[in-house]
C-alpha cells in the first residue's frame, strides 16, 4: 500500500469513508485506481486522502489544454498521482494504461470521474492495470447517524444481531432521506435549502451534464419529466412504456428515447438500478426480469418530486418506497466493504425480498424494508420466511440471515423464527 502522503492533500473537514479500505487494497496491488460515482459524492476528497500529487482538469484550464496536447506530461509527479475528472480528455485512458505498463508498479495513479464515457473509449480495458471503485454518497454510518452496532459483515457470517435503541426513528429517517448523503451539504443546513440545492443539481443534469456523456443533445424538459416519473416509481420495476407515458403529457417520450435517457442517467450515476438476483451460476433472472428503479441517493427522488418531510409523512406509501431506496443505498455501501453485492428478488409466484445481499460462496442475506410497527415487521418476517422456502438451497445454500430493516427506534434482535429485526440507525458495515 502507498505510504502516507509526503505532503498531505487531504482537505480540512474530510470525513472518513467506508470505501477507504477497498481503495487502499486496490492501490497496494493494482497500478491505478479509478474512482467513479455521482458528482458531489466525495470522489476527489477520497482520492486526495491517498494522493501525493494532483491535477484537477475541471478546475485548471491550463492542465486541460496540456492534457489535450501532450497527455503524457500530465502524468509527471509524485505517486499516487490524482487525475480528477479524467473523462474530460478521454485519450488519457490509453496514456495512463501505457504508463502503467511502463512503470510496472502498484499505486501509480488515481483517476476520478462522474460520468462513464462511451465503451469504445475504454475498450482497451485496464485489466490487471486499472481497477474500478464505485463511490456512493455517504451512508448513515458515515454521516454519524447510525451507531453501526449491527455489522452487515457479521450478519453474512451468521453472527448474532443485537443493539440498543438508537433514539432515532421515522422522523429522523425522513430527514435523512430528504438530505441524502452529500458531504458538501452541511448538517445544519435547513432541509428546505438542501432540497433546493438538489433541485438545482437535477437541473444541471438535465441541461448540461446529460449532454456531456456522449455529446447527444437531449431536451431538458423531457429529461426532467422522466426524472419525475422515475421518482414516482422508485423501488418498482415500472416498464419503459409506463415511465414514458407518465413522464409528461406536454413532452411525450417514445420508449426508445426513454431507454436512451435512462442509459445516460445511469452513466452519470444519477440512477443505479437494482438487478434481479441470479439464483444459480447459469441463472437467466438478471436478463429476463426488469431491474428495480433507484436513484443513486434517495434525496434526488425527493427533489424530483418537489416533496419535503411533511408531504412525505402525509403519504406513507411514497415514504415507504423512498425509505426502501435509502436502505438499498446503505446496503450497497456496506456490502462493498465485504466484497458482496446487492440484488432484488421476485420469483414466479410472487415471493419477494426487497434486497438480497450475496457475499458469494453460499453466503447470502434476504432483506425486507419496513417503516416500522409490529404489523409491518410481522408482514416482513412472513415474506422473508416464504423467500427462504422458495430458494433452492442445493444451489444457493441456506440464508445466513433473514433481516427486517426498519425506521422505527428500538432494539436489534433475533426472533425465535430466525428472522432478525434491525433499526436502520443501528446498521453498519
Amino acid at each position: 500500500m502507498p505510504n502516507e502522503p509526503l505532503t498531505s492533500l487531504r482537505p480540512a473537514g474530510y470525513r472518513s469513508r467506508i470505501a477507504e479500505a477497498v481503495a487502499a487494497q486496490v492501490l497496494s496491488t493494482a497500478r491505478a485506481l479509478l474512482i467513479e460515482g455521482p458528482k458531489g459524492c466525495g470522489k476527489t476528497w477520497l482520492a486526495k486522502h491517498f494522493a501525493r500529487s494532483e491535477v484537477l482538469l475541471e478546475q485548471d484550464p491550463g492542465a486541460l489544454a496540456l492534457a489535450q496536447a501532450e497527455p503524457g506530461r500530465l502524468l509527471e509527479g509524485a505517486t499516487p498521482r490524482l487525475i480528477d475528472e479524467w473523462q474530460r480528455v478521454p485519450s488519457l485512458w490509453s496514456t495512463v494504461r501505457g504508463a502503467c505498463d511502463a512503470r510496472a508498479e502498484a499505486g501509480q495513479f488515481i483517476l476520478t470521474g462522474s460520468a462513464t464515457p462511451s465503451d469504445h473509449l475504454t475498450r482497451h480495458s485496464g485489466a490487471l492495470r486499472i481497477q474500478r471503485l464505485t463511490l456512493r454518497t455517504m451512508s448513515l454510518a458515515e454521516s454519524g447517524l447510525s451507531t453501526a452496532e449491527v455489522s452487515l459483515a457479521e450478519l453474512l457470517q451468521r453472527g448474532n444481531c443485537a443493539a440498543a435503541p438508537t433514539q432515532r426513528g421515522v422522523p429522523e429517517a425522513v430527514d435523512a432521506l430528504c438530505r441524502g448523503g452529500w458531504p458538501g451539504l452541511e448538517d445544519d443546513l435547513p432541509v428546505r435549502d438542501v432540497i433546493r440545492a438538489l433541485t438545482s443539481y437535477l437541473e444541471d443534469v438535465a441541461r448540461t451534464d446529460i449532454h456531456q456523456v456522449d455529446g447527444v443533445a437531449r431536451d431538458p424538459v423531457r429529461v426532467k419529466a422522466l426524472l419525475r416519473s422515475l421518482a414516482r416509481n422508485v423501488g418498482t420495476s415500472a416498464t419503459l412504456k409506463k415511465l414514458a407515458a407518465e413522464a409528461n403529457a406536454a413532452a411525450p417520450l417514445s420508449q426508445h428515447s426513454a431507454r436512451a435517457y435512462l442509459d445516460a442517467l445511469e452513466r452519470l450515476y444519477v440512477l443505479e438500478p437494482l438487478t434481479a438476483w441470479p439464483t444459480h451460476l447459469r441463472s437467466r433472472s438478471p436478463l429476463l426480469l426488469s431491474p428495480k428503479h433507484h436513484f443513486t441517493d434517495p434525496s434526488l427522488a425527493v427533489a424530483a418530486l418537489r416533496a419535503g418531510p411533511q408531504r412525505l409523512l402525509n403519504d406513507p406509501e411514497t415514504l415507504g418506497l423512498l425509505f426502501e431506496s435509502l436502505v438499498i443505498r446503505d446496503l450497497r455501501i456496506y456490502a462493498q466493504a465485504s466484497d458482496a453485492q446487492v440484488w432484488s428478488f421476485t420469483d414466479a409466484v410472487g415471493a419477494e425480498a426487497d434486497a438480497i445481499v450475496d457475499g458469494g460462496d453460499g453466503r447470502w442475506i434476504a432483506v425486507e424494508v419496513k417503516l416500522g410497527g409490529a404489523d409491518q415487521i410481522e408482514e416482513g418476517a412472513r415474506s422473508l420466511l416464504r423467500v427462504a422456502r422458495k430458494v433452492d438451497e442445493t444451489k444457493m445454500g441456506q440464508p445466513a440471515k433473514l433481516v427486517v430493516i426498519t425506521a422505527a427506534d428500538g432494539y436489534a434482535y433475533d426472533r425465535p423464527d430466525g428472522v432478525s429485526v434491525v433499526p436502520v440507525f443501528a446498521l453498519g458495515p
